[in-house]
């Protein structure tokens, strides 16, 4: 079994391909990134002394339109994953039909280990060194792990400052001062929530009070959990980088995050106002997160969180994907074999790139929209997707991720695709 996530990601490539058959050139086209820079990016910390990290920017697929994807901060960010995650930013811009191809970027950094002096310093080094390559109509950055509304508005600034010019719609993601878009910053759950409200009934998750764990309590998961507690789902279990917590009388999200906030931990608890009540709880840790019996479990973290290590374990009914790539290429097949239905994260966390793409309509045009006419947008892009997705997944009999490919690929290249003889999908 390789450990490269790209090889796992070209491998779900060729399981939608069994479904089309596409010309060789095409296909080697979408095997391969366009362009891949790797850049120093020298940063003057408080101290005096120089710190250079390693940064990267990867454009995969610009055949519908510009690049688009996010920059992450990680200390394990490489070269290979940030290729998959511009390889599956392709996909998923065709998945929820928005004009733009797929890109990401990375810097190689603890982001916590920093000032807020040295953050700024870094994320604009970072855009001086790829400012030829970024752009409106080439390739536009948003944020991602561990970057915000705050480090997009310096790229931003930084970017206009090399050009001498005023270019709101290089970077989406950005304040509201400085042109971003209303509903950016709780896209990415919202999305999956209203993926979630279009599959509800299909996918028998319309019970009277079915349970949700989700692993990843930061921006995605707490709107995601906030949105359905309130749609009549019991979120049982949360979890961040340190552990979880677990009740089977189900958490409060908005009073979870108003102490992690707060005191940067987790707490099972119950405020009113001011006043927080600590509630009968467990701790856990993010594998026995995982492993609860649950109708649907919300892996919103990092990469390769479900392996074929621990996929047996999986006794969730459903998997939603709120983060990329959280279930790997072996534990695909696994899952679906067990009859655990995973929502593919190219469908699942696809709000966050399609309300991007309307902050770049709305830059481009220079006329903002009501927050209300965002969500309305938003909701009728996702439940459009995420029916054609299913309806693709029952006249395939395929995995809904195949499903999601088969529905994308096409709209990916430039060539005509005929379809292939159907033949059962392994996964």
């Amino acid at each position: 079994m390789s450990d490269s996530i790209f090889e796992g990601a070209i491998r779900q490539l060729e399981k939608a391909l069994k479904f089309y058959s596409i010309d060789k050139e095409t296909e080697l086209r979408l095997r391969s990134p366009k362009a891949a820079l790797q850049v120093s990016v020298p940063v003057r910390m408080d101290d005096g002394h120089l710190e250079v990290y390693q940064g990267y920017r990867v454009q995969y697929n610009d055949f519908r339109g510009p690049c688009k994807g996010g920059i992450r901060y990680h200390p394990s960010v490489t070269l290979d994953e940030v290729q998959s995650l511009a390889f599956w930013m392709t996909i998923k811009t065709a998945v929820v039909g928005v004009p733009f191809g797929g890109g990401k970027g990375g810097v190689r950094v603890n982001p916590k280990e920093l000032s807020r002096m040295e953050l700024e310093r870094l994320s604009r080094a970072y855009i001086n060194e790829a400012a030829d390559v970024v752009g409106p109509d080439r390739d536009v950055p948003a944020p991602d792990v561990y970057t915000n509304s705050t480090i997009m508005g310096w790229m931003a600034d930084q970017y206009n400052i090399i050009r001498r010019t005023h270019e709101p719609a290089v970077i989406t993601g950005k304040p509201l001062s400085l042109g971003g878009s209303l509903g950016r910053d709780d896209a990415t759950g919202r999305g999956g929530f209203y993926v979630l409200q279009a599959l509800r009934d299909k996918l028998a998750l319309g019970g009277k009070t079915p349970t949700i764990a989700v692993q990843g309590f930061g921006n995605a998961g707490y709107h995601f959990a906030r949105l359905a507690a309130l749609a009549g789902f019991k979120i049982v279990a949360v979890s961040d980088s340190k552990g979880g917590i677990f009740t089977e009388e189900g958490l409060d999200p908005d009073s979870v995050n108003k102490v992690k906030v707060e005191n940067n931990t987790l707490e099972a608890v119950y405020c009113e106002g001011s006043v927080c009540e600590t509630v009968d709880h467990r701790k856990i840790s993010n594998e026995e997160l995982l492993q609860l019996d649950v109708d649907l479990l919300v892996p919103a973290a990092l990469e390769n969180q479900i392996t074929a290590a621990n996929a047996d374990s999986i006794k969730a009914k459903t998997v939603l994907e709120l983060a990329n790539g959280p279930v790997s290429f072996e534990a695909d097949g696994i899952l679906f074999k067990k009859g655990i239905t995973v929502i593919p994260d190219i469908l699942a966390n696809a709000g966050g790139v399609t309300v991007s793409y309307f902050e770049w309509v709305q830059n481009r045009a220079g006329f903002y929209w009501e927050i209300e006419e965002v969500h309305r947008r938003l909701q009728d892009r996702m439940k459009e997707s995420s029916l054609a997705v299913y309806a693709k997944q029952q006249a395939l009999s395929c995995s809904m991720r195949t499903a999601a490919y088969a529905v994308a690929v096409p709209s990916t290249t430039s060539s005509t695709m005929r379809p292939a003889k159907r033949t059962r999908d392994a996964a």
